[in-house]
């Protein structure tokens, strides 16, 4: 059993990374469980070393009109040092329990720059 814990937890949402981290709140090597939603966006801001501002697009329709406009969601999520993410990267994240005031997402994985 600890062979598995130190490659990491099988989420089921994305692979475990190949770095490892001691972060508690870290879905793969710590004791977080991720449940709920799983979103994907782009992230705005990365200045704090934890937490992460992620904008999504929402589709949204005018009845009025008929017609489509896009919103943007913005959402905190917390983000473990086994995962490396900067500005303008687009990311998976997913629900779980409450890590600070505004935080309830955790970063699952990277999926690239956006092009």
């Amino acid at each position: 059993m600890s062979k598995a814990v130190s490659q990491g937890r099988n989420i089921g949402y994305a692979p475990a990374p190949e770095k490892t981290c001691t972060d508690y709140a870290c879905p793969f090597h710590g004791s977080l469980s991720v449940r709920g939603k799983v979103l994907e966006g782009v992230v705005m801001k990365d200045s704090n070393t934890s937490t992460v501002t992620i904008e999504i697009p929402i589709l949204v329709l005018d009845n009025k009109y008929k017609r489509y406009y896009r919103k943007f969601s913005t959402i905190s999520a917390h983000i473990t040092p086994c995962i490396e993410v900067k500005k303008g990267d687009r990311i998976r994240i997913g629900e779980c329990r409450k890590i600070a005031k505004h935080v309830f997402f955790v970063v699952i994985e990277n999926l690239g720059a956006v092009v």
